[in-house]
């Protein structure tokens, strides 16, 4: 989605825009911020094809990636619940916690140690 969303970011007005229909304050709020759009949201789609690639090859640094890039985004969570008072953010809380215990789990630990 990061990559979908630099995408159409970088080439706005695509037959893709329709995505910006599932929230439609997300591209104002992204242009919103100017100068650091782009590069924020290619930083973003980086980070996570980086996770997704290290996973897939089982790959340590992988996992890392993986995690680094769930506390970012609990932490972005728990950030606009409360600043923002959209406490809807709170439902990827747990979901983003319970994927970071398991991938700190000693068995998931051994499998990518391989």
């Amino acid at each position: 989605m990061s990559s979908l969303t630099l995408f159409l970011l970088v080439f706005p007005g695509s037959p893709l825009d329709v995505v910006w229909r599932l929230k439609p304050t997300a591209q104002s709020e992204l242009t919103g911020l100017r100068l650091f759009t782009i590069p924020l949201m290619s930083l973003v789609a980086i980070a996570c094809a980086s996770a997704a690639i290290g996973m897939a090859k089982c790959a340590e640094w992988g996992r890392r990636v993986a995690i680094a890039v769930l506390v970012v985004n609990l932490i972005g969570d728990c950030s606009n619940a409360v600043l923002r008072a959209d406490w809807r953010t709170f439902i990827g809380v747990p979901i983003g916690g319970l994927i970071i215990a398991y991938l700190m789990s000693s068995r998931v630990r051994e499998c990518f140690a391989r």
